[in-house]
């Protein structure tokens, strides 16, 4: 497939986190794209918080981690309270196999500025107050109505070929489509408050005060300052929750001494479960809250989200550029069962908050007490929470591993459909990068052989001359092997276990650092029926 005309082949709708982490990614991987916002500019309401491993190393590849980092709060744990005694707790900070092994605390406008910047960098904008009042099928692409978003009677019309639906929880695009989005509401209302508190509070550490009546949750926020959170039963208001409504519930869950000395942003809102029922629909492809919504437990929406678009992302701009639009058809099937699975964890967190029958506390609170002694509670919530093993086993954008082949086989535990491990590098030639993880920190599709022998430099060769430029291709030589002639190439020495246990071979890393397929350098290698296997851009292939 090839791109469309004058015209932009790819409408974003919506300039929140997802959507600018969509369109870096369209214009890192060179194809353009059109992006409309119905807000003003930037947002200003605080909202998101937390930043986990997972959302930080898209951001790292979209060149923005260390504007992100530069304005945040590296968290050090989370504890756990009930009737004023300390249950259980967790530490940050611990998590391998990342470049950020701990969550950061940086309100949602400081990331979608720093995302609003890189797209500035990479010849895009936002054309704001611009709002989109339908989306239909027309022909091989979409039909969309849209105008200024303070004046309803003016409108354009106009027919693109995709669409990337971020437009929020009220999506015009999918509820213009007909997609169903599934689930319940909360029966608790949430409040929020943004301000100085004084007294005990924490410095790196966020605190769940669990209570018969409700939760209080307590958040340091960069630059001085903490987040008050709580849940309370609905009342009929709808206006934020005023100052002498905040210091009653403060007092009446909190441990003694704190005040809320004033507060620089407040909301209520009800929390809601749903994912949608679809996450492709034709020429429409749904993410962040449009896609998936669930309780702020665990900070999991705007991960979840940045997360989304960078997948689409990279996805759209390869088939874009000639890979098979069947490679978009893993979109749908990777992302939704990862909403699915952050709304049930959410959720059971959120659950867990709201104990109310003193049997049923004294349960979970003996249970948090095991969990957090026995240090299973930070093995298991962590890695979950930093979303970063995905399992895409069954992925269609996944090669079933060759028979009898292991993980160690090749560097980084290369196990399709699971994100490869991290290896120690001595680069010799055409990289600087001191590790695995460092070389594909770029976001780019990558192409990894294996092997100190001619054959091994000759495969990375044929491979390197076959595909685009912005797909890498690294040779890697073992520890006490020679480095072949390979002019042009990239090429680095292995180091340690992680060189693998013998033998040459290729491994297709994704973007997102998934291992997509692998194979064994033997007689009967191919280096074109391993790349009709892989969906990289710029040519024709098809998937398994």
């Amino acid at each position: 497939m090839s791109l469309p005309g004058p015209h932009p082949p790819v409408l974003v709708v919506g300039a929140g986190p997802t959507g600018l982490a969509a369109a870096c990614t369209l214009l890192q991987n060179g194809v353009p794209c059109r992006v409309v916002e119905r807000r003003a500019g930037v947002a200003e309401e605080p909202k998101a918080l937390i930043l986990w491993s997972g959302a930080l190393e898209v951001l790292r590849r979209l060149g923005v981690h260390e504007r992100v980092l530069g304005q945040s709060l590296p968290l050090a744990s989370a504890s756990y309270f009930s009737n004023g005694r300390r249950i259980g707790g967790v530490r940050f900070g611990g998590l391998e196999g990342t470049a950020f092994p701990g969550p950061v605390c940086l309100p949602q406008p400081g990331t979608e500025q720093a995302l609003h910047d890189r797209l500035l960098e990479l010849g895009g904008s936002v054309e704001w107050s611009t709002r989109v009042h339908s989306v239909a099928p027309a022909g091989e692409g979409m039909r969309v109505v849209l105008g200024p978003a303070g004046d309803p009677d003016t409108r354009e019309e106009s027919t693109v070929p995709w669409v990337v639906a971020a437009d929020g929880s009220r999506s015009a695009v999918r509820e213009s489509l007909g997609v169903a989005f599934e689930g319940d509401t909360y029966d608790r209302v949430f409040l929020l408050s943004d301000g100085v508190v004084s007294g005990p509070v924490p410095e790196r550490e966020a605190q769940y005060h669990l209570t018969p009546d409700g939760v209080l949750v307590i958040v340091p926020l960069p630059g001085g300052g903490h987040r008050v959170f709580f849940d309370t039963a609905p009342d009929g208001e709808t206006e934020p929750p005023g100052d002498e409504l905040l210091a009653r519930l403060l007092a009446e869950r909190g441990p003694g001494g704190l005040r809320i000395e004033s507060v620089w942003w407040r909301s209520r809102f009800r929390v809601h479960a749903r994912v949608a029922r679809e996450f492709r629909r034709g020429r429409v492809l749904i993410a962040g809250d449009a896609a998936h919504l669930h309780s702020p437990a665990g900070g999991q929406g705007l991960n979840t989200g940045i997360q989304d678009g960078f997948d689409l992302g990279w996805k759209l701009a390869a088939v874009l550029r000639g890979a098979p639009e069947a490679l978009l058809d893993s979109y749908p099937l990777e992302r939704r069962p990862t909403a699915q699975a952050v709304v049930r964890s959410a959720d059971q967190q959120t659950r867990t908050w709201m104990v109310r029958a003193p049997l049923a506390r004294l349960v979970r609170d003996t249970l948090m007490r095991v969990l957090s002694a026995s240090g299973l509670l930070e093995k298991r919530l962590v890695p979950q929470l930093a979303q970063i093993s995905p399992d895409l086993r069954e992925s269609p954008a996944v090669t079933a591993p060759p028979p009898g082949w292991r993980g160690r086989d090749a560097v980084g535990g290369a196990l399709p459909g699971r994100r490869i491990g991290d290896a120690p590098l001595v680069p010799v030639a055409g990289t600087a990068a001191d590790s695995l993880h460092a070389y594909l920190a770029s976001g780019r599709q990558a192409l990894l052989v294996g092997g100190s022998s001619r054959r091994a430099a000759d495969a990375a060769a044929e491979l390197r001359d076959a595909v685009p430029a912005d797909v890498d291709v690294l040779l890697l030589t073992g520890r006490d092997g020679g480095v072949p002639d390979a002019p042009g190439h990239d090429v680095a020495r292995l180091l340690g276990p992680s060189k693998g246990a013998a033998g040459e071979w290729v491994v297709h890393v994704r973007p997102d650092a998934v291992v997509a397929s692998v194979a064994v350098l033997d007689a009967g290698w191919r280096a074109r029926d391993f790349l009709d296997a892989a969906p990289l851009p710029g040519a024709e292939r098809s998937l398994k």
